[in-house]
C-alpha cells in the first residue's frame, strides 16, 4: 500500500517538476534522469524534496515511537512534506489522531495462573433511578490493604477515608470513604474493579422509621387504658398471666429513646449512640420503645422485657433516617450485648452488607423483626423486612382493616396493631401513632413472651408459632399475611 502511495505521488512531483516518468522510473522508484537541456525548476525541486520526506518519514517515525506507524499517521507525514504547514491542518481532520487510551495498573496485576480478584462479583452499583443512598459515600472492605495502598486508592479516585468499623458479627472490616471528586456514586463503584485488594463495595443506603405523623396529646394518658385497643385485640391481660417477657433483651434499632420516660422507668439494659448526634429524644423510638415495654400509663406487649436502646437514627419532628453504615453498627452492637430480639421499624433498599449481617444475626439465634414499609401497595419490597431471614409485619387498625399505606407482598409474615395506636412521646407526653413501624414493635412485643416463656426457641420457631397462632383476617395473603398477632394464643401454645 506504501508502494503504491509512494508511486503515485512521484509520478505528481515529477509533472508538477516538467519531467516525463518512464516505466522504469515507476516500478524502480528512482528520480527522473536530469537530462542535458532539461531544467527543474524551483516547484520541481520543492516536490521531488517533498517525494523523499514523504518517503523516508515513515522510516524515521517508527524508529522514534518504537513501533510502526498506523495509517493515519503515514498519512498525516505524507501530507506534512507536501503541503508544509496546510498540511498539518489538513491532516488532523483528514486523518484523525488515534485514540489509544493506555491506563496503568493502579495495582500489581495478578500473579500468572491466579484467579481474577473477587471484587467483579462483589462490587454492588444501585440500580438505575434508586436514589435512596448517601450521594457521595460508598463503603469498601479491603484484602489486606497496606497504608502506601489506601493512600494511592485515595488519590486515584479523589476520595476520603471517613471511618473504619470492624464488626464482630460478620468479623468484617468495612470502611466509608466520601467522594470528593466529580464521580457518581455508581462510577465510583465501577472504577473499584481496578483495584485488585478490594474485596466488596457498595453504596451507604438510607432508611426511613415507617410511621405517620405522631398526633401528641398529653391529656389522654389519663384515659390511656379506654384508649389502647391493642390490649384486648392481643388479650394482653390473659397473656400476662403466663409471660410478660421477663427480662428478655430486646434492643429497639431506632432514633432516640425518652429513657427517662415514666411508662419506661426501669426497662433499659443498656444504651448506646451510633450517630453521635446531640438532638433530643424523638417521637419515633420513643413510641417503639413504649408500644413493647410501657408499663406504667399505658400497657406494653411485653412490660418485663429489657430493652436495648440502639440510637441509629437520627430524626426531625416525625421522620427518622439512618444509613447502611450506622445501621450495621447497632445490630453488631446488640449482638455483642446479646439481644434475643432486634426490632427494625425502618424501611429502604435492598443492602448486601445489611443482608450479610442480618444472616449472621439470625445465625446466631436473634429473632430479626421488621416494619414491612408504608410506601403504599405498588410498592416494591422494602428491606429489611423482605429479607427471607426476617419477620415483615403490616399494620391493621382495631376493625382488623389493613392500613392503607402499607406495602404488599409475600414479605408480609403477620399483622398487628398498627393504626392510631397510643404510644408514649418525649419529655413525658404521649401521642396516637400509626403505621408499620409501631406493627412490628407489637409483634416484637409477642416475640418477647414466647422466648421468656421457653428460651431455646430459635428464631424459625418463634416464625412459625406467630404465624400459626395468628388470628385470620379478611385480605388477600400478601395483603395481611397469616392474620393479626395473637399474644394469648402464642404463649399457650407453648403450654403443650
Amino acid at each position: 500500500m506504501r508502494r503504491v502511495a509512494t508511486t503515485a505521488l512521484l509520478a505528481i512531483a515529477m509533472a508538477v517538476g516538467g519531467l516525463t516518468p518512464t516505466r522504469a522510473q515507476f516500478t524502480n522508484f528512482n528520480p527522473p534522469p536530469v537530462t542535458t537541456g532539461d531544467t527543474i525548476t524551483p516547484l520541481g525541486w520543492y516536490a521531488m524534496g517533498s517525494i523523499a520526506c514523504a518517503a523516508v518519514a515513515p522510516i524515521v517515525g517508527t524508529i522514534v515511537l518504537g513501533r510502526e506507524m498506523t495509517a493515519n499517521e503515514v498519512g498525516r507525514s505524507t501530507l506534512s512534506c507536501l503541503l508544509g504547514p496546510v498540511g498539518w491542518l489538513l491532516g488532523a481532520s483528514l486523518f484523525p489522531v488515534d485514540v489509544a487510551v493506555i491506563t496503568p495498573p493502579a495495582m500489581p496485576p495478578n500473579p500468572p495462573n491466579q484467579p481474577p480478584p473477587k471484587q467483579a462479583r462483589n462490587i454492588n452499583i444501585p440500580p438505575r433511578g434508586l436514589t435512596f443512598f448517601v450521594p457521595n459515600e460508598i463503603l469498601v472492605e479491603f484484602d489486606n490493604a497496606d497504608t502506601a495502598y489506601l493512600a494511592a486508592f485515595a488519590r486515584q479516585l479523589e476520595v476520603t477515608q471517613l471511618e473504619s468499623q470492624t464488626f464482630g458479627l460478620t468479623g468484617r472490616t468495612l470502611q466509608r470513604w466520601r467522594i470528593d471528586g466529580t464521580r457518581s456514586v455508581a462510577n465510583t463503584l465501577r472504577a473499584l474493579t481496578r483495584f485488585n485488594k478490594i474485596t466488596f463495595g457498595q453504596a451507604n443506603f438510607t432508611y426511613q422509621g415507617q410511621q405517620g405523623a405522631p398526633a401528641s396529646t398529653r391529656e389522654s394518658a389519663a384515659d390511656a387504658t379506654s384508649a389502647q385497643y391493642v390490649v384486648s385485640k392481643l388479650r394482653l391481660l390473659e397473656a400476662h398471666r403466663i409471660s410478660g417477657g421477663d427480662n428478655v433483651l430486646v434492643a429497639v434499632l431506632d432514633s432516640k429513646i425518652d429513657t427517662t420516660h415514666p411508662d419506661l422507668a426501669g426497662v433499659f439494659a443498656d444504651e448506646y449512640d451510633v450517630t453521635g448526634s446531640k438532638s433530643p429524644a424523638h417521637t419515633h423510638g420513643t413510641g417503639m420503645a413504649g408500644a413493647i415495654a410501657a408499663h406504667t400509663k399505658l400497657l406494653g406487649v411485653a412490660p418485663k422485657v429489657k430493652l436495648l436502646a440502639v440510637r441509629a437514627f437520627t430524626g426531625d419532628k416525625e421522620s427518622a433516617q439512618s444509613t447502611t453504615f450506622n445501621i450495621l453498627k447497632g445490630i453488631d452492637w446488640a449482638a455483642t450485648k446479646r439481644a434475643r430480639i432486634i426490632n427494625m421499624s425502618f424501611a429502604g433498599p435492598a443492602d448486601p452488607a445489611l443482608r450479610n449481617m442480618l444472616a449472621k444475626a439470625h445465625a446466631r439465634g436473634i429473632v430479626l423483626i421488621a416494619a414491612v414499609g408504608n410506601a403504599g401497595p405498588r410498592s416494591p419490597p422494602l428491606y429489611p423486612a423482605a429479607d427471607p431471614l426476617v419477620i415483615g409485619v403490616t399494620a391493621t387498625d382495631a376493625n382488623d382493616r389493613l392500613f392503607p399505606q402499607a406495602n404488599r407482598g409475600p414479605q408480609v409474615a403477620v399483622a398487628a396493631p398498627g393504626v392510631e395506636i397510643l404510644a408514649p412521646a418525649p419529655n413525658g407526653g404521649y401521642q396516637i401513632t400509626s403505621g408499620t413501624s409501631v406493627a412490628a414493635a407489637h409483634a416484637s412485643g409477642v416475640a418477647a413472651l414466647l422466648l421468656a416463656r421457653k428460651p431455646d426457641l430459635t428464631p424459625d420457631d418463634i416464625r412459625r408459632v406467630l404465624i400459626r397462632t395468628a388470628q385470620a383476617i379478611p385480605g388477600a395473603r400478601n395483603d395481611t399475611g397469616a392474620g393479626v398477632v395473637d399474644a394469648l394464643g402464642a404463649v399457650n401454645s407453648l403450654r403443650n
